[in-house]
């Protein structure tokens, strides 16, 4: 019985005697009194010196769950006063700490690298802009024309740390995914093209996580924002203050260091705080600059700067007995997020023209990219928030979109296409039209999956039965999207039929038809998208339009000045076997002369822009004129030549009307024959 009680006495006194010691470690670097205290930092020293403080902060707090101090108020006293010298000190090493390493990221290089690694955006300004050889509207203001002429797994974080026991000089970051290293962050000028000047490890990988829908996945470059052996010293200090009851205290300082940091990474980005006002009166190449900044800054921060701030939070507190959820990674990026969501959030409630669509759809599809990333990143309850407003965006710029091609089709049958085009050309508002279409097609992954309704056709609009209608019956099996288009080019082609009765000449109106319908199916046939949704029956039918309209044409035309050359009405009694009537000779050369040489003038200013389409036509018109005239003169001309001056009436030799034939369509006067 003595011997226990000797023993227990005799650990009573070391115990007494390591408590003293830890006492006198922790009292000496007490600041408040000591100058020598106040000039060093406990960090900064070697690694024996940062070991024997922290194994005296614990000493004093095993001691103070010890009976022998409890019982010993003066004791008591004089541990509870030293622990809190303790905190205060740990405090300023932790501020110290994050603060030598509070470098904002060099986000320049980041946007690059970003920018890399991305598909590029589909750029649908140009393509929008329908260039004509002649000035006039170039965009759907060809609606709005009022001239009569147109002139010219298992859940996978963002970084998984599965040991957070680590031994001196063990790396934090060994288990990290998606990793830059803490030296290489501020030089990545050169990462992006594969070659990493300096010999850095870099890890860029695609990590998937089974927490996300099938096939979804979450892409990021996590940063090693502070070296692995201060985020070892960091999380020793947390540990200690977080046990001792200073937790609060600790994430405030951690929270004022990182904010700050995150801020001014954030700033240098030059993310624009949102007014509504200012994006109602935005010009659409502006909105367009803007909407493409935004997403790779959305990229930037999301993939970088956030998911490497949620990286370092897990690495120093993660596992440390806290439950405080991420509440102190939320504070720090909070506002960054929110300034960042609010830009998409008002584009998206803000009201845009149908020109704006497919910019619309750009931030659409970047959210929809993100999306992963932002839940996997933003995956707490205190940052539910952010989910929430990054679902609802993507909400309202479908419905946007929605309702802007709701709007083109309002529009597109609202307004009159008022504007003749010179020479029966392609009228401006067909190319705009089908360049939105051919848009339309680019992005047919994404807008299938928006339109889900066939469109409201005439009788949703209007009572008048003269506006265009849509027989679904005729287009069985074909998603709504493809619907949506063939309506729009139902309106298009209605449109066109009410301007070509504005022309004079029958056979310029036909031209016009012919012109504009055969570009619109060249533009379908263009584009293997837009053929597989318009269908094959229906380019077809198309085809055959076109191809009517040319008929008709030459029907109109050449029906008369070939009329000229028949035998009827030639012969003196009636009979073909009595002697053709000279006089009916001369006057039927002589009113096909001036037919032809009227028609020739007045159709070579006509433009059939496309040369294939002319050339055809071209070839049409000389297989039924030339052999028409070769014969007539063939029957004729021994007659004709009698007279005194034969060639006032045989004024075209066969090679005349041929050449003058390919002068046709050409959009420029000639010299004619005279």
């Amino acid at each position: 019985m003595a011997n226990i009680q000797l023993t227990l006495n005799l650990s009573t006194d070391n115990g007494q005697m390591r408590l003293q010691k830890a006492l006198q470690i922790v009292l000496s670097w007490d600041f408040t009194v000591s100058q020598d205290a106040r000039a060093r930092r406990i960090f900064q020293g070697d690694r024996q010196e940062i070991d024997e403080y922290l194994q005296a902060v614990d000493e004093i707090q095993d001691s103070m769950e010890s009976t022998t101090v409890s019982d010993d108020s003066e004791q008591s006293k004089k541990v509870n006063a030293t622990i809190q010298i303790a905190m205060a000190r740990l405090e300023h090493e932790f501020r110290n700490i994050l603060m030598s390493h509070a470098i904002p990221i060099e986000t320049e290089s980041l946007t690059e690298l970003i920018s890399a690694t991305s598909a590029p955006l589909k750029n649908d300004l140009d393509i929008l802009h329908w260039n004509m050889p002649y000035s006039g509207s170039s965009s759907f203001s060809g609606f709005h024309d009022t001239d009569d002429d147109i002139s010219g797994g298992d859940d996978v974080s963002v970084s998984t740390i599965s040991n957070y026991s680590f031994e001196q000089g063990e790396s934090s970051t060994a288990n990290a995914i998606n990793l830059i290293p803490y030296d290489s962050i501020y030089d990545l000028r050169s990462i992006g093209g594969g070659d990493i000047s300096g010999g850095e490890d870099v890890y860029v990988d695609t990590i998937s996580t089974s927490s996300l829908e099938q096939g979804e996945s979450s892409t990021t470059i996590t940063i090693d924002l502070i070296p692995s052996d201060s985020i070892y010293d960091l999380r020793c200090i947390a540990e200690r203050m977080i046990n001792a009851g200073y937790f609060r205290k600790c994430i405030q300082v951690y929270s004022s260091v990182r904010k700050a940091a995150v801020d001014t990474s954030f700033k240098k980005l030059g993310v624009e705080k949102v007014s509504m006002s200012n994006f109602q009166r935005l010009e659409w190449e502006a909105l367009d600059v803007k909407i493409g900044k935004w997403i790779r800054d959305a990229k930037v921060c999301v993939r970088v700067l956030f998911a490497s701030e949620k990286r370092l939070y897990q690495l120093i507190f993660e596992d440390l007995g806290m439950d405080a959820d991420d509440a102190c990674f939320m504070e720090t990026v909070e506002a960054p997020a929110i300034q960042l969501f609010n830009f998409a959030e008002a584009i998206s409630i803000s009201r845009r023209s149908p020109e704006e669509l497919f910019k619309i759809l750009d931030l659409h599809d970047a959210v929809v990219d993100l999306l992963p990333d932002i839940e996997a990143v933003f995956d707490s309850n205190s940052s539910e928030s952010i989910r929430l407003q990054a679902t609802e965006i993507l909400s309202t710029l479908a419905e946007a979109a929605r309702g802007m091609l709701s709007e083109f089709e309002k529009t597109a049958l609202r307004e009159p296409l008022r504007g003749r085009v010179p020479g029966g050309t392609i009228h401006p508002s067909t190319g705009y039209v089908m360049n939105y279409i051919s848009l339309i097609a680019d992005y047919k992954q994404t807008l299938d999956k928006l339109i889900v309704y066939r469109p409201v056709t005439a009788s949703g609009y209007s009572d008048d039965l003269t506006t265009p209608d849509m027989d679904f019956t005729d287009h069985e099996g074909q998603s709504p999207l493809a619907l949506h288009l063939i309506w729009i080019i139902i309106i298009l082609q209605f449109k066109l039929e009410g301007t070509s009765k504005h022309y004079k000449d029958n056979s310029l109106a036909y031209v016009f038809m012919m012109n504009n319908i055969h570009h619109i199916v060249q533009k379908i046939r263009g584009s293997q998208e837009l053929r597989e949704m318009i269908g094959y029956d229906y380019l077809k039918e198309l085809t055959g339009e076109y191809r009517q309209a040319a008929s008709r044409y030459q029907r109109e035309t050449w029906f008369g000045v070939l009329y000229n050359l028949r035998d009827e009405g030639l012969y003196i009694d009636g009979s073909y076997s009595s002697r053709a009537s000279k006089r009916a000779l001369r006057e039927r050369l002589k009113s096909f002369n001036a037919m032809f040489k009227k028609v020739h003038r007045r159709q070579a200013l006509w433009l059939i822009p496309d040369k294939q389409l002319r050339e055809e036509l071209q070839i049409s018109i000389s297989e039924k004129l030339i052999p028409a005239y070769r014969s007539f003169l063939g029957r004729f001309r021994t007659i004709i030549e009698q007279e005194r001056h034969p060639e006032n009436y045989i004024k075209y030799s066969f090679a005349d009307l041929e050449n003058a034939v390919w002068d046709f369509f050409e959009g420029k006067a000639v010299n004619q024959h005279t």
